[in-house]
C-alpha cells in the first residue's frame, strides 16, 4: 500500500460489523443479483456505515466519501435530523398514495416551491431522475402538442426507455428501440469541442488561481463560444423538425458526461430558440441542484435562465428514493387530462426527509460552505494540474468537480487506464472519488457539502501522492 497522508480526525467510532464479509457478499452478488450492475475497484469495496463526509467498510476503516453516493448524498451520511424525521415519520405511518390526504406532501412541496424562481411552483413526486425526466417529457409534449425534443450529445438523463433515449452516450445505451423524436445537438463543451478555451500548456501562479478560480486559469475564454454551441440547436429546429418542437432538455452542468460545464450564454440563447420554435425548456437538476454550485441554489442559475419544468433527484433526499418534476400552474394541468399515477411518489416518509434536507442546507449553511471548500478544491486542482501532465482540464462549479485526464495535452488522447488507476491509488489511501467520461477519462468529485477546508486538503494531497505514481 502506498504511504497515505492521514485522515483529518473525526469523533465517532462506527458500530462493529458482524454480518457477512465482502467475500461472502460478493458471491452472493454474483448468484442473485443482475450482472448488469458493476462495481468500482479491482477489489471490490464494502460499505457498511456512513457518518457526515465519511463511510467506514466493515473493517472498521474510514473513507473520505467524495462521490457522495454518485452526487446523492447532499447533506452528510445519516445526518441525525434527517434520520430523525424519517424515524418519527416511520412510527406513525409508512406508506399513504396521494388518493388520500396527507400533510408531509403538501407541506413539502410548499416549502420546495418557495426555492424555485418565477411561475415554477407546482411539484409532481416521483422516485428516480429517470422518472422525472420520463414525466417531465410527457408533461411537454401534452402541454405543446409538439413531439421532436433536442437534447445534447454527452447527457446523461436516464436508464428507463425515455431517459436512454434522451442519452447520447453508447456506452448507457442498449441496442434497442428508443429515442423516437429525440434529436441531439452539440455538446457545448469548452474543452473538447469547437470552441472555448485556448488551453496553453503553463498556468498561472497559484494565488492568481486563488483569487478567481473558476475563469482564464488556463487561457481566454472565447467570449462567442456560447452563441457558436446554441447555433447548433437552432439548426436542428430548422432541418430536423418541422420547426415546431416540444422541448429542449439540459443538466445545467453534464455529470456521467464528465462534469461540463456550458459556456457563458449558452442556455439563454438556446432557450430563445427552442420557445421560438414552440417548445419549452427542461432543466435537469439531479445533479446539480441544492446549493451544490455554491453561487446558485439551481444549476440553471448560473447560466442565468428560468426553464419551464425542471427535474430534480439525487441530493434531493439525501439518499432517500425521491425525485420531484415542478412546473407551471399553466403545463401542470395538461396532466388533468387524463389519470395519472404514481404510487410512491409524494410518500411520507420520504417527504418527511426531504423537507428535512431542505432545512439542514440552510441552517447549517450547506450551500456557502460548497462555494468555500469548491473554490480551495478547484484552486488545488489547478496547481496539480500545473504538477502532472496528466491533467488535461479542470471544471466545474462548488462541490461539483471534475479533472479529464489525457495522455498528451496536445491531442487529448483520453487517459482511462490512468484514470482507472488513480481511482484505485486513491481508494488505497482513504479516499473515494468517481469517474465519467465517454471512455472513463474523467474523475469526478461530489462529496457531501458538510466537508471541511482540512477534508479538502486531504483529498489534494492524495490526489497528488496517486498521481506521482501513475
Amino acid at each position: 500500500m502506498m504511504q497515505a497522508p492521514e485522515l483529518p480526525p473525526f469523533d465517532y467510532q462506527p458500530q462493529p460489523y458482524r454480518g457477512p464479509s465482502a467475500e461472502e457478499v460478493l458471491q452472493l452478488r454474483r448468484q442473485f443479483l443482475n450482472p448488469g450492475l458493476f462495481l468500482y475497484y479491482k477489489r471490490p469495496l464494502m460499505i457498511v456505515e456512513g457518518k457526515a463526509q465519511y463511510v467506514f467498510d466493515e473493517h472498521g476503516r474510514r473513507y473520505l466519501d467524495a462521490l457522495g453516493g454518485i452526487v446523492t448524498i447532499s447533506v452528510g451520511h445519516c445526518h441525525p435530523d434527517v434520520v430523525e424525521a424519517a424515524r418519527r415519520q416511520n412510527e406513525l405511518l409508512q406508506h399513504s398514495t396521494t388518493i388520500y390526504l396527507h400533510a408531509n406532501i403538501a407541506q413539502y412541496a410548499q416549502k420546495l416551491a418557495a426555492k424555485m424562481p418565477g411561475d415554477l411552483k407546482v411539484c409532481y413526486f416521483v422516485n428516480s431522475g429517470s422518472e422525472a425526466n420520463d414525466l417531465a417529457l410527457l408533461m411537454a409534449r401534452a402541454y405543446t402538442g409538439n413531439y421532436d425534443v433536442i437534447a445534447l450529445r454527452n447527457s446523461y438523463h436516464g436508464g428507463n426507455a425515455a431517459g436512454m433515449g434522451l442519452t447520447a452516450h453508447r456506452t448507457w445505451k442498449f441496442n434497442v428501440p428508443h429515442g423516437f423524436g429525440v434529436h441531439h445537438a452539440i455538446a457545448a463543451d469548452p474543452y473538447r469541442g469547437a470552441w472555448g478555451r485556448d488551453d496553453p500548456h503553463a498556468g498561472r501562479h497559484y494565488h492568481a488561481i486563488a483569487a478567481d478560480p473558476y475563469r482564464g486559469a488556463w487561457g481566454r475564454d472565447d467570449p462567442h463560444a456560447g452563441y457558436r454551441y446554441a447555433a447548433d440547436v437552432r439548426s436542428l429546429i430548422d432541418h430536423a423538425t418541422s420547426g415546431q418542437v416540444a422541448a429542449f432538455i439540459a443538466e445545467s452542468i453534464q455529470g456521467v458526461g464528465g462534469c461540463v460545464v456550458f459556456p457563458e450564454n449558452y442556455l439563454k440563447q438556446v432557450y430563445e430558440y427552442v420557445r421560438s420554435g414552440g417548445g419549452v425548456c427542461i432543466a435537469d437538476e439531479v445533479q446539480t441542484g441544492f446549493g451544490r454550485t455554491g453561487t446558485h441554489y439551481w444549476g440553471f442559475e448560473t447560466q442565468d435562465v428560468v426553464p419551464d419544468i425542471v427535474t430534480m433527484a439525487k441530493g434531493i433526499g439525501n439518499g432517500a428514493p425521491l425525485a420531484a418534476v415542478v412546473t407551471t400552474p399553466k403545463i401542470a394541468a395538461t396532466l388533468a387530462q387524463r389519470i395519472h399515477f404514481n404510487t410512491f411518489g409524494g410518500n411520507p416518509v420520504v417527504c418527511a426527509q426531504g423537507a428535512a434536507v431542505l432545512d439542514v442546507i440552510d441552517r447549517e449553511k450547506l450551500q456557502a460552505n460548497a462555494l468555500k471548500i469548491g473554490k480551495q478544491i478547484f484552486a488545488g486542482l489547478e496547481c496539480l494540474k500545473a504538477k502532472h501532465n496528466l491533467i488535461g482540464d479542470v471544471r466545474g462549479k462548488g462541490l461539483l468537480l471534475g479533472i479529464e485526464l489525457v495522455t498528451d495535452r496536445a491531442t487529448k488522447e483520453p487517459a482511462t487506464s490512468e484514470c482507472a488507476q488513480v481511482l484505485e491509488n486513491c481508494r488505497e489511501m482513504g479516499l473515494l472519488v468517481g469517474k465519467g467520461g465517454l471512455y472513463g477519462q474523467t474523475i469526478r468529485f461530489s462529496p457531501p457539502m458538510c466537508l471541511h477546508q482540512r477534508d479538502a486538503d486531504f483529498l489534494l494531497d492524495v490526489l497528488d501522492r496517486s498521481f506521482s505514481v501513475v
